[in-house]
């Protein structure tokens, strides 16, 4: 049930400019992010699709979860990103029935190219001090429901 405080709660003046900022920093990035794609011919999707394989190769239901788009899409976007060279396809050591999504070493490039041009995610939480971004790190979590 709830309480007589909770709207309130949720529309204070403190909160409301708290989620006007979380809002404004996801646009920005997510600006800068569809620039520097721009920069090397990819969309935006193409370019997360790349960094997460420069991470790790993964089937493509798993890219299509940690993204939270439908299966289909991804298939289209890495047949794209293979055609270009970016991106190949390789069984699965584990289980040769399923196939990887892995960059190629141009792809690798190309991925490490797009993360060194994103500037503004990098540069404010450079001016934070450690124990600043471990805090921020926490609360993050937290919103998220993922706090140890």
């Amino acid at each position: 049930m709830a309480t007589s405080s909770s709207p309130t709660r949720r529309t204070d003046p403190l909160t409301l400019e708290v989620v006007e900022l979380i809002g404004t920093v996801v646009a920005r990035y997510h600006e800068e992010y569809e620039e520097a794609a721009a920069g090397h011919s990819l969309t935006g999707a193409q370019a997360r699709v790349l960094g997460l394989l420069s991470i790790e190769p993964m089937p493509m239901r798993r890219i299509a979860q940690k993204l939270k788009c439908e299966p289909s899409n991804i298939t289209g976007i890495v047949d794209r990103l293979e055609a270009r060279g970016l991106v190949e396809r390789r069984p699965d050591p584990a289980d040769r029935r399923v196939k990887l999504a892995a960059p190629t070493e141009e792809g690798v490039r190309v991925a490490r190219s797009l993360r060194e041009s994103l500037n503004f995610a990098r540069e404010p939480l450079a001016e934070l001090s450690r124990e600043q971004r471990v805090v921020l790190r926490g609360l993050l979590r937290r919103m998220l429901g993922s706090a140890p």
